[in-house]
């Protein structure tokens, strides 16, 4: 039984490794962020998230209500101060590991959710 359209219009993480992300099929070698709504740029920033100053005013920018931050193999609990300019802004922030990162997206992506994720590779932390 089809519950939910297929919607074309929409970012798709299409796989993953341990070394790469794809997206709607094309396959990238470093960390990501991604919106639904088509955003998918290289992601620069601190890749333990120590600093989420740079990520907010980007993520933001996406207009989302939900953050996802794949943190690699791991989950990585981000201290509360770092999710000020989050909260202030009524977006949720979720960090967990990044394939259940990849899996949740997509979830939410295909839900109409307005969610954007940052992604570490997990190669990264090896």
């Amino acid at each position: 039984m089809k519950l939910q359209p297929d919607r074309s219009d929409l970012s798709t993480i299409t796989a993953y490794g341990p070394s790469w992300i794809a997206v709607n099929g094309k396959s990238y070698s470093h960390h990501l962020l991604v919106s639904a709504h088509g955003t998918v740029e290289p992601w620069l920033g601190n890749a333990l998230f120590n600093d989420l100053s740079n990520l907010s005013d980007l993520v933001l920018k996406t207009g989302c209500e939900i953050v996802l931050l794949g943190c690699g193999k791991k989950q990585i609990f981000i201290p509360a101060y770092n999710l000020i300019s989050f909260i202030k802004n009524g977006v949720g922030v979720e960090a967990m590991g990044t394939s259940a990162a990849c899996r949740t997206f997509n979830v939410l992506a295909s839900e109409g959710r307005k969610v954007t994720a940052v992604l570490l590779l997990e190669e990264a932390f090896l």
